[in-house]
Protein backbone atom coordinates (compact mmCIF):
# COMPACT_ATOMS: atom_id res chain seq x y z
CA UNK A 1 0.00 0.00 0.00
CA UNK A 2 1.64 3.53 -1.18
CA UNK A 3 1.93 6.20 1.37
CA UNK A 4 -0.65 8.92 0.50
CA UNK A 5 1.01 12.39 -0.52
CA UNK A 6 -0.27 14.39 1.93
CA UNK A 7 1.44 11.77 4.74
CA UNK A 8 5.39 12.34 5.69
CA UNK A 9 7.57 9.62 4.56
CA UNK A 10 10.58 10.88 5.68
CA UNK A 11 11.37 10.29 9.27
CA UNK A 12 13.51 12.95 10.09
CA UNK A 13 11.55 15.57 8.47
CA UNK A 14 8.60 14.05 10.37
CA UNK A 15 10.76 14.47 13.74
CA UNK A 16 11.83 18.01 12.75
CA UNK A 17 8.37 19.45 12.39
CA UNK A 18 6.93 17.78 15.31
CA UNK A 19 10.57 19.02 17.64
CA UNK A 20 11.67 22.56 18.43
CA UNK A 21 14.59 22.41 20.54
CA UNK A 22 14.68 25.31 22.11
CA UNK A 23 11.09 24.59 24.09
CA UNK A 24 9.87 21.67 26.44
CA UNK A 25 6.87 20.42 24.53
CA UNK A 26 6.37 23.01 21.90
CA UNK A 27 5.22 25.94 24.46
CA UNK A 28 6.66 28.42 26.06
CA UNK A 29 7.40 28.38 29.76
CA UNK A 30 5.16 31.19 31.78
CA UNK A 31 6.72 34.35 32.58
CA UNK A 32 8.86 34.65 36.01
CA UNK A 33 6.63 36.52 38.86
CA UNK A 34 8.50 39.88 39.94
CA UNK A 35 8.69 38.52 43.32
CA UNK A 36 10.03 35.23 42.23
CA UNK A 37 12.83 37.10 39.90
CA UNK A 38 13.43 39.77 42.94
CA UNK A 39 14.07 36.12 45.20
CA UNK A 40 16.51 34.40 42.72
CA UNK A 41 18.55 38.31 42.63
CA UNK A 42 18.65 38.27 46.29
CA UNK A 43 19.55 34.70 46.22
CA UNK A 44 22.40 35.14 43.63
CA UNK A 45 24.30 38.56 45.20
CA UNK A 46 24.14 36.06 49.17
CA UNK A 47 26.16 33.25 47.01
CA UNK A 48 28.02 36.02 45.18
CA UNK A 49 28.89 37.71 48.85
CA UNK A 50 30.01 34.47 50.03
CA UNK A 51 32.34 33.61 47.67
CA UNK A 52 33.87 36.60 47.77
CA UNK A 53 34.17 36.12 51.53
CA UNK A 54 35.70 32.79 51.57
CA UNK A 55 38.25 33.75 49.10
CA UNK A 56 39.34 36.97 51.10
CA UNK A 57 39.71 34.77 54.07
CA UNK A 58 41.56 31.95 52.38
CA UNK A 59 43.96 34.36 50.42
CA UNK A 60 44.61 35.60 53.90
CA UNK A 61 45.33 32.26 55.42
CA UNK A 62 46.85 31.04 52.40
CA UNK A 63 49.27 34.35 52.67
CA UNK A 64 50.26 33.30 55.86
CA UNK A 65 50.40 30.08 55.89
CA UNK A 66 52.46 29.93 52.45
CA UNK A 67 53.70 32.46 50.79
CA UNK A 68 52.34 35.58 48.45
CA UNK A 69 53.15 34.00 45.03
CA UNK A 70 51.11 31.00 46.09
CA UNK A 71 48.16 32.87 47.62
CA UNK A 72 48.07 35.36 44.31
CA UNK A 73 47.76 31.86 42.12
CA UNK A 74 44.98 31.06 44.61
CA UNK A 75 43.77 34.05 44.02
CA UNK A 76 43.55 34.03 40.30
CA UNK A 77 41.63 30.75 40.48
CA UNK A 78 39.15 32.19 42.88
CA UNK A 79 38.33 35.13 40.36
CA UNK A 80 38.04 32.64 38.01
CA UNK A 81 35.73 30.98 40.18
CA UNK A 82 33.81 34.04 40.37
CA UNK A 83 33.26 34.84 37.16
CA UNK A 84 32.27 31.56 36.32
CA UNK A 85 29.37 32.06 39.00
CA UNK A 86 28.39 35.21 37.40
CA UNK A 87 27.76 33.25 33.97
CA UNK A 88 26.50 30.45 35.52
CA UNK A 89 23.53 32.28 37.82
CA UNK A 90 22.82 34.74 34.11
CA UNK A 91 22.53 31.35 32.22
CA UNK A 92 19.61 29.89 34.69
CA UNK A 93 18.10 33.58 34.92
CA UNK A 94 17.72 32.86 31.16
CA UNK A 95 16.19 29.46 31.61
CA UNK A 96 12.86 29.51 29.52
CA UNK A 97 13.29 32.74 27.75
CA UNK A 98 14.08 30.72 24.41
CA UNK A 99 17.88 30.68 24.33
CA UNK A 100 18.75 26.81 23.92
CA UNK A 101 22.72 28.33 24.17
CA UNK A 102 25.15 25.70 26.01
CA UNK A 103 27.41 26.33 27.89
CA UNK A 104 30.64 26.96 26.15
CA UNK A 105 31.55 29.60 27.44
CA UNK A 106 32.00 28.69 31.04
CA UNK A 107 33.99 25.55 29.68
CA UNK A 108 35.99 27.90 27.89
CA UNK A 109 36.96 29.66 31.25
CA UNK A 110 37.88 26.95 33.36
CA UNK A 111 39.80 25.17 30.45
CA UNK A 112 41.36 28.62 29.83
CA UNK A 113 42.62 29.05 33.52
CA UNK A 114 44.05 25.20 33.29
CA UNK A 115 45.73 26.10 30.77
CA UNK A 116 47.28 29.41 31.47
CA UNK A 117 48.04 28.11 34.97
CA UNK A 118 49.77 24.82 33.27
CA UNK A 119 52.03 26.92 30.60
CA UNK A 120 52.80 29.94 32.37
CA UNK A 121 55.73 28.93 34.53
CA UNK A 122 55.12 31.64 37.28
CA UNK A 123 52.30 29.62 37.99
CA UNK A 124 51.25 26.77 40.26
CA UNK A 125 48.48 24.59 39.14
CA UNK A 126 47.24 23.21 41.97
CA UNK A 127 46.68 26.91 43.89
CA UNK A 128 44.59 28.24 40.65
CA UNK A 129 41.94 25.07 40.75
CA UNK A 130 41.81 25.38 44.40
CA UNK A 131 40.79 28.85 43.76
CA UNK A 132 38.70 28.12 41.17
CA UNK A 133 36.46 25.81 43.38
CA UNK A 134 35.74 28.26 46.00
CA UNK A 135 32.70 28.95 44.78
CA UNK A 136 31.59 25.24 45.32
CA UNK A 137 32.71 25.28 48.85
CA UNK A 138 30.82 28.26 49.47
CA UNK A 139 27.65 27.37 47.75
CA UNK A 140 27.91 23.88 50.40
CA UNK A 141 28.08 26.81 52.89
CA UNK A 142 25.15 29.20 52.09
CA UNK A 143 22.99 25.66 51.59
CA UNK A 144 23.95 24.41 55.41
CA UNK A 145 23.47 27.77 56.82
CA UNK A 146 20.30 28.58 54.92
CA UNK A 147 18.97 24.85 56.42
CA UNK A 148 20.26 24.88 59.07
CA UNK A 149 19.73 28.40 60.79
CA UNK A 150 15.94 29.49 61.15
CA UNK A 151 14.44 32.05 59.62
CA UNK A 152 15.11 35.48 61.43
CA UNK A 153 13.10 36.16 64.16
CA UNK A 154 11.16 39.22 62.35
CA UNK A 155 9.94 37.02 59.88
CA UNK A 156 9.06 34.17 62.07
CA UNK A 157 7.53 36.43 65.29
CA UNK A 158 4.11 38.47 64.72
CA UNK A 159 3.18 40.69 67.70
CA UNK A 160 0.25 39.48 69.21
CA UNK A 161 -2.04 42.36 68.36
CA UNK A 162 -0.95 41.64 64.74
CA UNK A 163 -2.67 40.25 61.78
Amino acid sequence: MAPLPSEHTDPIALAETDLDLGQPDGQDLPPASADAMAEYYQLQQNLLLTTLSFSGVIFASVWLAYSLPIALNYLIGACGGVVYLRMLAKSVANIGRGSARLGSGRLALVVGLVLVATQWQQLQVVPVFLGFLTYKGALIAYTLWTAVLPKSSSESFQEPGST
